[in-house]
C-alpha cells in the first residue's frame, strides 16, 4: 500500500498544484468567471481516468493465464518508462514549472476561452490521472485491495497538501519536497523494472522459451511462505512493493533491478543537486549533434561531384 499511495500522492498533489496555479493566474489577472472552465475540464480528465482504468482492469480479466503473466510484464515495463520519464521532467521543470503554465494560460487566452480553458485543464489533469493508472496496473493485478487503499489515501492527502498551500499559506520547498520523493520513486521504479523482468521471464519459459542463464536462479533466501520477512508477509510485502525485495530472483532481475539505479538514480540526484552540470552537458550534446548533422560523409560528396561514382572518370 504504501508504494501505491506514493505514487498516487506524488500525481493528485502535482495536478493539483497546476491546477490552482491556472486559477490563481485567471483570479491575478482579472478572469475568474473563466474558473468554471478549468473546473469542467479537471472533472472530465478525472471521468475519463476512472472509465481507462476501469477499461484496463477489466481487460485483464479476460486473458488467460499465459496472457496475464504477458500483461503484468509489459504493464510494469510501461509504468517504469512513463515514471522514469515523469521524475525527470519533474527535476528539469519542477522550478519553472509556475512560470511555463502562466505562460500556457496566457496563450490560450489569446486563442479562445470556454474550449482552450477546458481543453488546458483536461491535458494537465489528465497526464496526471493517465500517468496515475499506468503507474498503478502492475500492483492493481497483484495487489488489489492494497492499491485501491492506497489510492483513496493519496488522493485525500494530496489534495490536503495542495490545499494548505494555496489557501492556509503551509510554507514548504517543493523543490525538496519533489526532490525526496524521486529518490523513492526510483526506488520503487527499480523494483518494479525487475518485476517486470520476472513476468517476461516467467512467459517465455510458459510458452515454451528459454531465457538461458538470464532467467538461472541469482540467489534465494531461506525464508518460509508463512513468515512475515517472505516478499508475500506482513513486512516482506512493504519492502517488496517500495524497493523490489523478494525472497528469490532470476539473473535477469538483479541485473535490471541493479542497473537502473546506477544509471537513473546518480543522473537525478545530479540535476536537482548540480543543474549546471546537467545544462554543461546538454549544451555540449546539443552542438556535437548540430555539428555531426551538417556534416556529410565523404561518399556522399564524392558521389554528387562525380555522378559516375569515379574520380578518376
Amino acid at each position: 500500500m504504501i508504494g501505491q499511495y506514493l505514487i498516487t500522492f506524488r500525481e493528485v498533489l502535482e495536478a493539483a498544484l497546476i491546477t490552482a496555479i491556472i486559477l490563481a493566474y485567471l483570479t491575478r489577472t482579472g478572469r475568474e468567471n473563466l474558473s468554471r472552465y478549468v473546473w469542467y475540464g479537471v472533472y472530465l480528465s478525472i471521468a475519463v481516468s476512472i472509465v481507462l482504468g476501469a477499461t484496463i482492469w477489466m481487460a485483464y480479466g479476460s486473458l488467460s493465464e499465459p496472457s496475464k503473466v504477458l500483461f503484468e510484464g509489459v504493464a510494469a515495463l510501461i509504468a517504469v518508462g512513463v515514471l522514469t520519464t515523469m521524475i525527470y521532467w519533474m527535476a528539469v521543470k519542477g522550478k519553472d514549472i509556475k512560470k511555463e503554465m502562466e505562460e500556457r494560460v496566457g496563450v490560450v487566452l489569446k486563442r479562445g476561452v470556454m474550449i482552450a480553458m477546458i481543453s488546458l485543464a483536461f491535458v494537465v489533469v489528465f497526464r496526471e490521472g493517465l500517468e496515475t493508472v499506468l503507474f498503478l496496473t502492475p500492483f492493481l493485478v497483484t495487489d488489489a485491495v492494497g492499491t485501491l487503499a492506497g489510492l483513496a489515501i493519496g488522493i485525500i492527502s494530496g489534495f490536503v497538501l495542495a490545499f494548505a498551500i494555496f489557501k492556509i499559506g503551509m510554507k514548504i520547498n517543493l523543490q525538496r519536497f519533489f526532490y525526496l520523493t524521486s529518490i523513492l520513486l526510483i526506488l520503487l521504479a527499480a523494483g518494479l523494472l525487475g518485476y517486470a523482468m520476472h513476468e517476461l521471464t516467467e512467459y517465455t519459459v510458459v510458452t515454451g522459451g528459454d531465457p538461458g542463464w538470464l532467467g538461472q536462479s541469482a540467489y534465494a533466501l531461506d525464508i518460509s511462505k508463512d513468515s512475515i520477512l517472505h516478499h508475500k508477509g506482513a513486512v516482506g510485502s512493504i519492502f517488496a512493493v517500495t524497493v523490489g525485495y523478494t525472497v528469490s530472483a532470476e539473473w535477469i532481475r538483479v541485473i535490471a533491478h541493479v542497473l537502473y539505479l546506477v544509471i537513473v538514480m546518480p543522473l537525478v540526484i545530479m540535476v536537482y543537486r548540480r543543474p549546471d552540470l546537467i545544462e554543461k552537458l546538454t549544451q555540449t550534446l546539443k552542438k556535437f549533434l548540430r555539428i555531426f548533422s551538417r556534416s556529410e560523409p565523404s561518399g556522399d560528396s564524392d558521389s554528387k561531384a562525380h555522378p559516375s561514382g569515379n574520380r578518376y572518370d
